[in-house]
């Protein structure tokens, strides 16, 4: 076998690309990884400023205590015991702080401590978030891999896929300011009036177990996946853009990059959006209706990011996130009015391992719609495509950085004075590195009224052609690692894999 033909070539070294890696090369399969950036890890990556980390998309993590979930997938991948890690306020990991409304309301560890937190502003209410959070822990355990189970996978696959987050919430909770509350942390699903019950469920029940942010940047998952995948035999190369694959009557047969590089395959995982993917393969192999239905899936809102170098002793390390909601409608905060930026903010301080008591740099995410950068779209900026985009995109960036500054100091007064330099990332800048078309937070958006329509099954209509990442049933951390599972299991069997992941605790 040559240095350029493999049983697996992987397109992307994103969490689930990486994870795939290692999976299918302890079971002895010869498996290459192509990734288009310098740093591996897609939403893992990091970038410095005056000496500070930021983290460009996993902020902090759920489900890592020993015993849950994504600690025992961690475990697998070989990973669990070498991560810095923090964790965050046992009583408030996120806080909510809705418009008009002086109270900071609490999103606490434990669903005990969750209900008897929010219970002690809304004591009539104390019966209504027992039931809520019943509901939520049950409606996790419809989901055989969320809970690390061998079952039928079609066994959630029901009218609970159409019970909408927003609705199901009204139902159970009669005052309106806690169904706001409880929905306040939406940012982490990109939350709307369609988003369904079955993913916030997901989502929050995985922090609420545990919740965690990673010392000195979240790119220390990637170098340690990246390391065990290389252990194992894969081999991994960066700087490597794949544009296009060629095919035949039995599928992918080799995988091109830009640089002319022909690596063979007998099987190919595509850990990229399936739009980028359907661009790569050639007409004829795909029918026209799957490729319809897949560029006509809405995919999720992109995100402006403030980053702050701060003065040394000038912030607070704070062990939670604010959630602030600057609009009445909290599921209305993605769809903001065009004069209605910023609609909502998270306001996170990283951990580093430089001390426990004030904040090293500030990270505040709000939702940003792609179009108004569009006229930027032929530009990039990246190590492996260096360029800039010109003064005139870097005074769209100042503007919003100044506007986005003037609201945080009315929650923090004085805050600018402890800033030592003011940085940003925009829907481009997503776009570039994470490698989506429009620079989606969560890739393809799912919808309640539609459930199945989003749904992609790992396999696709191509014999050899597999898909992994944020684009299958959930995106983060938790639900990228199920998606790496699902797909490896294609190839390996199911049981045969979970019982891998359950020998190693």
């Amino acid at each position: 076998m040559s240095d350029r033909d493999f049983d697996v070539v992987i397109v992307g070294a994103g969490l689930g690309g990486l994870q795939c890696a290692i999976t299918l090369a302890r079971e002895g399969m010869s498996v290459c990884v192509l990734e288009m950036n310098q740093q591996l890890g897609g939403s893992l990556q990091v970038f410095s400023r005056d000496k500070v980390v930021f983290d460009t998309g996993v902020h902090y993590i759920g489900g890592l205590e020993p015993g849950q979930n994504l600690h025992r997938y961690f475990s697998y991948f070989g990973i669990m015991d070498k991560l810095k890690l923090r964790r965050m306020d046992m009583d408030a990991f996120d806080t909510v702080e809705l418009l008009g409304d002086p109270e900071s309301y609490p999103h606490a560890q434990g669903w005990d401590n969750f209900v008897n937190r929010l219970a002690a502003f809304f004591p009539g209410e104390r019966g209504a978030l027992e039931r809520y959070a019943k509901l939520v822990q049950d409606t996790c355990d419809r989901f055989p891999l969320y809970r690390l189970r061998d079952a039928d996978e079609r066994e959630w696959m029901d009218d609970r896929l159409t019970h909408n987050a927003e609705q199901v919430i009204a139902s159970l909770i009669s005052n309106t300011t806690l169904r706001s509350v409880l929905a306040g942390n939406s940012a982490l699903y990109a939350g709307d009036h369609g988003s369904p019950f079955y993913m916030h469920a997901l989502v929050v029940n995985t922090f609420v177990e545990s919740a965690w942010r990673c010392v000195d940047g979240g790119s220390q998952i990637a170098k340690h996946l990246a390391h065990n995948a290389r252990a194992a035999g894969a081999v991994i190369h960066a700087r490597k853009r794949v544009t296009g694959l060629d095919m035949d009557g039995g599928g992918v047969r080799a995988v091109r990059t830009a640089d002319g590089d022909v690596f063979t395959c007998k099987r190919c995982i595509a850990n990229i959006h399936p739009v980028k993917l359907l661009e790569m393969i050639p007409p004829g192999h795909i029918r026209p209706a799957y490729r319809t239905r897949i560029r006509s899936l809405d995919n999720t809102v992109s995100s402006f990011a403030l980053h702050l170098a701060m003065k040394p002793g000038a912030f607070p390390y704070l062990g939670r996130n604010i959630y602030k909601v600057l609009v009445p409608d909290v599921w209305g905060a993605v769809n903001y009015a065009a004069d209605g930026w910023p609609s909502a903010y998270m306001f996170s301080t990283p951990a580093t391992s430089r001390g426990i008591d004030h904040a090293e740099a500030i990270t505040v995410m709000t939702y940003m719609r792609y179009e108004p950068w569009t006229q930027w779209a032929g530009t990039h900026r990246t190590i492996a495509e260096p360029g800039e985009r010109g003064e005139e995109y870097e005074d769209f960036k100042r503007g919003h950085e100044e506007l986005l500054l003037r609201i945080l100091e009315e929650r923090f007064p004085g805050l600018r004075s402890g800033i030592r330099s003011v940085h940003s990332t925009t829907p481009l800048t997503f776009r570039d590195f994470i490698g989506t078309p429009d620079g989606n937070m969560y890739g393809i958006r799912k919808d309640s009224a539609s459930p199945l329509r989003t749904f992609l099954s790992p396999r696709t209509k191509v014999p050899n052609l597999l898909l992994t990442g944020q684009n299958l049933n959930l995106h983060g951390l938790l639900g990228v690692t199920v998606g790496s599972v699902s797909t490896c299991a294609e190839l390996v069997g199911k049981s045969h894999l979970l019982g891998r992941i359950h020998a190693a605790g």
